[in-house]
This record gives structure tokens, sequence and C-alpha cells, in this order.
């Protein structure tokens, strides 16, 4: 098992040592796992270029860490908890054997249809355990799995589908959520509809058993295809650098980016991450309450707790279903130890009402995380209060999908702890401040660019097939360093407080948002001249989208204008990213080159107008004042 920290003295001493001598650190956690083959050397890098490359020359696969390892010792210890939607509907639990056996199954049905090592299998499904066991084998196999989160609409998924020229698409019949039975298979069907070349074959999971559309030679049942299989599949030696998945986020333009993970690094930081942040002992049952779709359930669902050995729960449902008190309810059910979930769920929850969190008994709790967005300070003193009866340290973690893992956080019951702050670096992460000219920020109670100048093991290795956009993206702005495009405060005590975007990306829900993908689906509309989106304060979500909108011809219809582009935008990206304000405009701030002034419509849509600084060098700089006396906020 990889280290874990017991005292404030060890965390100073460990990161101490992780930063003078960062190749004998992580030898070190490296050392805990098995491998096919050593390492020959811990880290190539160069951010230049970019170029990582961590436990080079060494051979390994990461289902063997995750399954094998622990057949022996813990075989029929409880591996995933599977809670679903229905609260009536029975709990299902897979051992580490269970698990180990259905993966090998998995796997096995994967090689039957002739999924190879290198080939990227897309999976479009809700939180069933098929999901968690159909990436496993992937990984299993040396397929390079892609998971998409299953909100996305047809043309989303089409792209992402695409842009990895994926061989295969994994998916459900349907998907319970809450009240709503989403027919999955049928977006799959338009996403193949709309042209997919490269997809062969369409797995589908027998989820719910509704009627779904059927193509002969394309779609082959889940059932038909594994449940026959062998019960071992030998595991493919994979080199550490082996790409072991694509996830795509939103950027500041318009095309989803598929950050590359590969196998030893991530493998060595999710584990020792985890194994830290929740403090994870033996016999307790954590529970992330994210969707596999996004990063932190690859990470702190399916590979960091299965690699340490823990019990994971994955939950199928809702938070406000059938009820606001349904994860306290599970918590009860489940005795949940370590609980992670996002500020917006929380803020949903206390908006609720306490009636729904009285009455449960969560005595078994001992750790909540928060994690997506900063946690705002009233949430953090209800989570603290009312989940947690203030005695459950909150980590309240910063990372991203392009990081791989959790970089700052407190360590509960080790570091303090402090409302709105992520507070300190991990062992091994090595985070800056800059100016905007690239110099460091030095000394505490100051302000600046979050970068890290130091390659961490999880880190983010390319964008599919664009390994300029990466460049780009993270590594020009400054050299020799990873920006992470974040702005940050460091408190008095070197606390780190995370301010928010300096780019053009909204966090909604802790999910971020690229403001030219939904501008351009706005822009699908036929009555749309141009658009232009920002965030803005929202009391659930954190961010709200806030569109303003230039129309073709005049609008005498407003809210059915607006309905129009709401679909129009659910149709293109999915409900997630529909607006939740659309003001008609008849134009747009813009500097006489052209550029949109973003920060001006930020403003106005924070209800911010008491300083919009010098705006008599637009080019039209009459309009300012028209978008303000029609604002709906």
């Amino acid at each position: 098992m990889t280290l874990q920290i017991k005292s404030l003295e060890e965390y100073n001493k460990e990161y101490t040592k992780s930063v003078e001598n960062p190749e004998a650190f992580w030898a070190e956690q490296a050392e805990t796992f098995t491998w096919k083959k050593k390492w020959d050397k811990v880290v190539n890098w160069d951010f230049r270029e970019p170029n990582v490359n961590w436990f080079v020359g060494g051979k390994l696969n990461i289902t063997e860490n995750c399954l094998d390892r622990h057949l022996e010792e813990r075989g029929d210890q409880a591996a995933i908890v599977w809670e679903p939607n229905d609260p009536n509907a029975p709990t299902k639990t897979y051992t580490y054997k269970e698990l180990h056996a259905e993966v090998c199954k998995a796997a096995n049905g994967l090689k039957s249809l002739g999924v190879v090592k290198g080939d990227r299998i897309c999976f479009y499904m809700p939180m069933v355990p098929e999901l968690a066991i159909g990436v496993l084998a992937c990984a299993r196999i040396g397929a390079i799995h892609s998971v998409v989160f299953a909100g996305f609409s047809a043309q989303a998924l089409a792209d992402r589908v695409n842009d990895a020229t994926c061989k295969m698409v994994i998916c459900s019949d349907y998907n319970n959520r809450g009240a709503k039975n989403i027919p999955v298979k049928k977006v799959v069907d338009d996403a193949m509809a709309l042209g997919c070349p490269s997809i062969e074959t369409v797995l589908v999971h027998k989820n719910t058993g509704g009627s779904v559309k059927w193509s002969e030679g394309l779609d082959k049942w889940w059932h038909d295809t594994i449940d026959h299989q062998s019960t071992e599949c030998e595991a493919e030696e994979m080199d550490s650098e082996d790409m072991l998945f694509i996830l795509y986020t939103s950027g500041s333009t318009g095309k989803p980016k598929g950050v590359v993970h590969t196998c030893g690094g991530y493998m060595v930081y999710t584990t020792f991450s985890f194994n830290n942040v929740f403090q994870y002992q033996a016999g307790d049952v954590y529970w992330c309450t994210a969707d596999i779709g996004w990063i932190t359930g690859h990470s702190y669902i399916v590979y960091g707790p299965l690699a340490a050995g823990a019990t994971t729960v994955m939950f199928e449902g809702v938070p406000t279903y059938p009820d606001a008190g349904r994860f306290w309810q599970v918590c009860e059910k489940l005795k949940v130890n370590q609980f992670y979930t996002a500020p917006t769920a929380i803020r949903a929850l206390m908006a609720k009402g306490d009636q729904f969190v009285e009455g449960y008994d969560l005595s078994s709790l001992k750790i909540l995380g928060s994690v997506g967005e900063p946690i705002n300070e009233e949430a953090w003193h209800w989570y603290d209060k009312k989940i947690g009866k203030g005695n459950c340290p909150i980590v309240d973690t910063w990372w991203q999908t392009e990081t791989g893992g959790i970089l700052i956080t407190p360590l509960p019951n080790i570091t303090d702890t402090k409302p709105c702050h992520a507070s300190y670096p991990m062992p091994g992460v090595q985070p800056v401040l800059l100016d905007s000219d690239g110099n460091l920020v030095e000394g505490n109670d100051v302000e600046g660019l979050l970068a890290v100048k130091y390659p961490w093991p999880s880190m983010i290795r390319t964008t599919y097939g664009d390994h300029e956009r990466c460049k780009n993206t993270y590594f020009s702005m400054f050299e020799n360093m990873y920006f992470t495009g974040d702005g940050a405060r460091r408190d008095k005590e070197g606390r780190y407080r995370i301010i928010g975007r300096v780019d053009d990306v909204i966090n909604v829900s802790g999910h971020r948002m690229g403001t030219a993908e939904v501008e351009n689906a706005i822009n699908e509309h036929k009555n749309v001249v141009e658009s232009a989106v920002v965030g803005y304060p929202h009391d659930i979500k954190g961010q709200g989208i806030y569109a303003y909108v230039i129309a073709n011809q005049e609008v005498t219809d407003v809210d059915a204008f607006r309905k129009e582009i709401v679909a129009v935008v659910r149709k293109e990206i999915g409900p997630i990213a529909k607006p939740d304000m659309i003001q008609v405009v008849s134009g747009l701030p813009k500097t006489r080159s052209g550029k949109i002034m973003r920060r001006i419509l930020r403003k106005v849509a924070s209800s911010d107008v008491s300083n919009l600084g010098d705006t008599s060098t637009l080019l039209n700089p009459e309009v300012v004042q028209e978008i303000i006396d029609n604002a709906l906020v």
C-alpha cells in the first residue's frame, strides 16, 4: 500500500522530501504496486514540448493492481456496492473475486468482437455496475476507454466518437434517473445516424428491458456477448506510458478536448491521493456520488479505491429522488464512512430544508469531501454542522480532468480546514502563483495565476490527436510551467483558495462548459445572428449560464424564442448546457478589432455595473447602456 500520512509532522517531512527528491519519493510509492517489469527511470520531463513520462520502461496492467493482487487477502470483501435508483430495489454487491470474474468475462466478450490493444471504446451508459466492469475490461486487454456522460446529446456523442475514431459504443437500453426513464440507446442511434464511420459494433446492456430500435449486424446485446464467457482472462502487458483512457472536457474553443491519461503514473497517483485524502482504513465504506462520465468517477470511484483495495459505492440515482433525504438514507443504510460530493448537490439539498436530514443516523461518517468547484462558506458550514455534526473534517479538493487526481486539499485530522480554501498541496505537487507576465508572486497573503512547476505522475500527457492543442492550452502561457487556467489566493498561513477560471470556461454544477461550445449551439438557431455567453453567480449551481443573443429579425414572442434556443442547446450539447438566462440584445459590446468584451457582459450578468471601466474605446459604446437597462438580473 502507498504511504498514508498520519500526522502534520509526517506531512511536512514527506512534502519536503517529495520536493527535494521527487524521483525517490515517487519510486517509493510505485514500489508498492505489482509490475510485470520495473521501470528504468522514474521520470523524464520537459514542459516546453510538452513531454512527460513516468516510470519509464515499466510494464504493468492496472487491472491486476485493482483486482488480481487483492484476491488472496480480500477476495471475499465487497469491492463495488451498487445502490440502484429505486430505493426499494435491492443493493447489489460485487466482492473482489466476483468483480474479477465479471471483468474477465467482459474482456473476453470484447475480444470476441474483435477488440484489440489500442482500440478506442466509447461508453455512453448510466451508473450501472456494467459501466465500471466494462471500463476495467478495456484496461484488462489494453483497449482505450472514452466515457461520455449519458446526458450529452447525440451530436456531442458523435463528435467525441469521431474525434477518437472509436471502434465500438457500449450503452444501455434506458437509464433510470429519478422519476425519469431516459432512452439511452435512442441517443446512440441518433448519433450513428449523424455519421460515425469508425463504429463497428454497438453493444447494448439490457438495463430496463424497454423496447429499442435494432440494427442487425451493428447492434449486439451485452448478455449474449458476455454472460457465457470464461472468468479467466490474462491481463495485457502495458507500458507505463501506454494510453489508459481519453476523457473529453470543454475548452474555451468550441471543439471538446480529449484529455489523455496513461497507465503507470495515473495508477500510482490516484491510489496515493485516495489513500491520503480519504484516510481509508480496512473495513471502511467509501462513497463518491459522482458519475463515471467525469474524471471524479474515473479516479475516485473506480481506479483509486479499487487499487487501494477499498469498498467503493456506485449510485445510480439523483440526490432528490424520491426526496431530498436520499443521500442520507443511503449513508445510514450502507454505514458510509467517507462521503464525497459536489457543492451543487450540497446547496440544492440545503435549500430543501433540514427536515430531510433529520431522522437519519449519520454517525458512521468520518470524513466529508467536496469536489468540482470551490464550496461557498454557507454550504461549507451547513455540510459541517448538519451532515458531519461538527465531527467530520471537510476535504475541499481542488483538481481538474487534466490533473488526473487531487492536487490541493486538506488532509483530514492532519492539516487544518478553512471554509472556501482548498488549502495545501499534496506531497509531490509544487504549485506557484504567477503574475500576468509570468513572474513568481512570492510570500503569503497574495493573489495570482495558479501554475505547477514540476510534473506529478497523473498529469495530462496530450490532447488526443492534437498535441499542439495540449501545448497551447496548458504549457504555452508561461515558460516551462503547467498553467491551470485558474486564479488563486495564498492566505497568510500559506493555504490556497481557488478564485475561478481566467479563461472563457464556465463551471456549472462542477462541470466545465466552454462558452464557445454553448455559443456555437445557440447560433444554430435560424433566427440567431450572434451570441455571447458568460457565467454569473447562481445560488445552486455555483455558476449559471447567461446568454446575450442578437436576433435575425424582430422577436415578437420572447418566451417562445427562449424556449426554442434552450431546445437547440439541449439537442446540440445536452441539458447540462442550457442557458439559465437569455437576453435578446440589438448588439454586443465589441472592440474595434471585433472582439466581444465579455468582461462587461460578465459584470452586467453579475449585477455589478458600478465600474465597467472605459467603454468609450468600444466600436459601439451605446449598446452597453441598452444591455444594462434590459438586464435580467
